[in-house]
């Protein structure tokens, strides 16, 4: 068995500064994540929010739902819930869950887990993204990596990386496979400008010239389905494969606002590196370190086979003709199947909210916009930078255009759904929980007396147009997406 030696010692020692990365990296990430919930929670489905937890627990039980609000809810508990994940997030960034011992870190690990898969599995449609599962999956894994003291496992490392391959393949398949632009390479023709939340940046890629756009989908298809191939290939071959994917991804950052999604998919990059590649490029310190017990070792064994078994379904759905993108085959979120952007597309329609405080409003002058705080709205407004913050409620009202069919003589609305109709009626009201996911109210002593919807087409300026007007985006009345309502016409 000696020749076996120099194998064994490369896959327990070689991952000591990947993990304090790893570690550092996804902390960084839940502390994004616990932030955003406790700003926004209350809001959206706290207990007067747009879809009440209180309704959805009483529709599912723990089986469905697992988590603690399963049991109780209350805004006051969620509160709790949402500093403690705060602060044990924080407590991991700084590194003070990984000085103690074994026991502790694997503590603030799973506690992360259990807290934050909580939040998703009561989250109903504000909690529906790919990244909520990617952060509960690494989340969990990153429960097994141990403490500075203790030598560092290939298991977990391997099953971080084994989740990196899938969110890539799985991407790169779903493009492949559905969106013809995709194909013929011309998806970023309308990419930057039609995604869901455009930041400073979008505007410069999206007149960068044409022959770049379609060379940009080639490069994006090799890192997507060619790279990944090399995660589990030897050193530094493997190392090479994730410095590609964090590149694509650096990429993809600067040119929009995908929540924490990019972010993620960098650190489970880490996952692919050594420390001997990376103290060819840097100069790293590692310190002693003692073995993990044996009852330690025998649960990474026992997790590396679970891992196998809850692979088999997401590898037959990269497999399959109709595979399914951002699933979870597991109340528990791991091991899911992921994938994004298997269908651009080519026009950017938008619906604008305005309110008036005429008792009979006339001209659209009557009317006054209300201002959300990522998607666009004012044309004159540049595309903020967000990212890694999540707004949800302007995600959430990107997505209704998705249900409109647009037709020459206006458009056709299968109905409303039910949060925006609550989302209507708060801003009648001037409630101001809702109020507070806006950037501007332009009713701020008193609640308007109507409110109505406005479906728009949106397009970026040109060079030019944009040199003589100053605004970021031009746009087109199609059609009313909800006639003007008063507060005695919402009755939900």
């Amino acid at each position: 068995m000696e020749y076996l030696k120099p194998v064994m010692e490369y896959y327990l020692h070689d991952f000591y500064f990947v993990r304090i990365l790893l570690q550092r990296g996804l902390s960084a990430i839940y502390l994004v994540a616990f932030v955003s919930a406790f700003n926004q929670f209350h809001a959206l489905l706290g207990e007067r929010g747009l879809l009440p937890v209180a309704e959805f627990i009483s529709r599912t039980g723990l089986r469905r739902a697992p988590g603690i609000f399963s049991f109780y809810y209350s805004d006051r508990f969620f509160t709790i819930i949402s500093l403690l994940g705060i602060a044990l997030s924080l407590a991991a960034v700084i590194g003070i869950s990984e000085s103690g011992p074994l026991w502790f870190s694997v503590a603030v690990w799973i506690a992360l887990w259990v807290l934050y898969l909580s939040i998703v599995n009561v989250g109903q449609i504000f909690y529906s993204f790919g990244w909520e599962s990617m952060l509960l999956e690494a989340g969990f894994f990153a429960s097994f990596l141990g403490p500075i003291s203790m030598e560092p496992s290939f298991i977990p490392i391997y099953a971080l990386r084994w989740m990196l391959f899938r969110v890539e393949f799985g991407a790169g398949l779903i493009k492949i496979r559905h969106d013809k632009c995709w194909r013929d390479l011309t998806c970023l023709f309308y990419h930057y400008e039609t995604q869901p939340l455009p930041n400073p940046l979008s505007w410069y890629f999206h007149r960068i010239p044409g022959f770049l756009h379609k060379f940009s989908v080639l490069f994006s298809h090799f890192v997507q389905l060619v790279v990944p191939l090399a995660l589990f290939a030897p050193q530094p071959f493997a190392s090479v494969a994730g410095g590609l994917i964090i590149f694509h991804q650096l990429w993809l950052i600067i040119s929009g606002n995908y929540s924490w999604l990019n972010w993620l998919t960098v650190v489970l990059g880490f996952s692919a590196f050594s420390d001997t590649t990376i103290s060819m490029l840097f100069a790293i310190h590692t310190f002693e370190t003692v073995p993990p017990p044996m009852v330690f070792v025998i649960i990474l064994y026992i997790l590396a086979g679970a891992t196998v078994l809850l692979s088999i379904q997401p590898t037959l759905n990269l497999l399959s003709r109709s595979q399914l993108m951002n699933y979870s085959y597991n109340p528990v979120h791991l091991v899911n199947t992921y994938g994004a952007f298997g269908t651009v597309t080519k026009e950017r329609y938008e619906i604008v909210i305005e309110g008036s405080s005429e008792e009979s409003p006339e001209n659209d002058s009557d009317w006054k916009a209300y201002e959300f705080r990522g998607k666009p709205g004012n044309t004159h407004r540049i595309p903020p930078q967000v990212a890694p913050y999540h707004l949800r409620l302007d995600w959430m009202v990107w997505f209704l255009p998705f249900t409109v069919r647009v037709t020459r003589r206006g458009i056709i609305i299968p109905g409303y759904d039910i949060w925006f109709l609550r989302f209507i009626k708060k801003l009648l009201e001037n409630d101001e929980k809702i109020l507070k996911l806006l950037l501007h109210n332009p009713f701020p002593e008193e609640p308007p007396l109507y409110l109505r919807a406005r479906f728009y087409i949106y397009r970026f300026t040109n060079w030019e147009e944009r040199k003589k007007s100053g605004a970021w985006w031009k746009r087109t009345l199609i059609d009313e997406y909800m006639p003007p309502v008063s507060i005695s016409d919402i009755n939900i």
